[in-house]
């Protein structure tokens, strides 16, 4: 099973790096990490060996890190020595076991270590699932053709249109403009 997430993860010099992902529950309490290469994530984990894996309700972290805003409010984890999203409803502290070598996307298997509940999770409206697949469909905008992004979001517009609050709103409209950025910086327009 893939669960979508905020990774969050520290440099060596502990600067914290803040990341949307899938992460793979791979057996009660072990998760499987998968950055590209290159990246931070890739890079931080292999410096300390740790992460939080963040589970939030706020589409805003999923679509602004993929937008360009990535200052998030952090605070420090408890187990590990690495940070948490403020804004997160939970999140599991990970500790590095191992490493399955790949060239394009190696796999941490990481174990939870510290699991720490923040707020009570009340549900999800669809807008927020749309952000998050729109926010998927952003990360990929140099791999996928044009016209799979432009169903894609045709489709997640209809949820957002019809259950979307205000900060899945904003979250939207941030991924509606990267789509179109990303267009016009290759000469094209939307």
């Amino acid at each position: 099973m893939i669960v979508e997430a905020v990774v969050t993860t520290l440099s060596a010099e502990g600067d914290a790096h803040i990341a949307p992902m899938g992460v793979h529950a791979l057996e009660q309490g072990l998760f499987g990490i998968l950055p590209f290469r290159p990246s931070r994530t890739l890079d931080n984990l292999l410096a300390t060996g740790c992460a939080v894996i963040n589970y939030t309700d706020d589409a805003r972290i999923f679509a602004g890190c993929l937008t360009g805003r990535r200052s998030w409010p952090l605070v420090p984890a408890l187990k590990v020595h690495c940070v948490g999203l403020a804004q997160a409803l939970s999140w599991d502290e990970v500790r590095v076991e191992g490493l399955d070598d790949d060239p394009v996307r190696p796999q941490f298997r990481a174990r939870v270590v510290e699991t720490r509940q923040i707020a009570p999770f009340k549900g999800l409206n669809r807008a927020v699932m749309a952000v998050v697949e729109g926010a998927i469909l952003v990360s990929r905008l140099s791999m996928l053709p044009d016209d799979k992004i432009d169903r894609e979001m045709e489709i997640l517009a209809s949820a957002v249109a019809k259950t979307a609050g205000p900060k899945e709103s904003e979250a939207w409209e941030w991924i509606v403009h990267a789509v179109a950025d990303f267009r016009a910086n290759r000469g094209e327009t939307s």
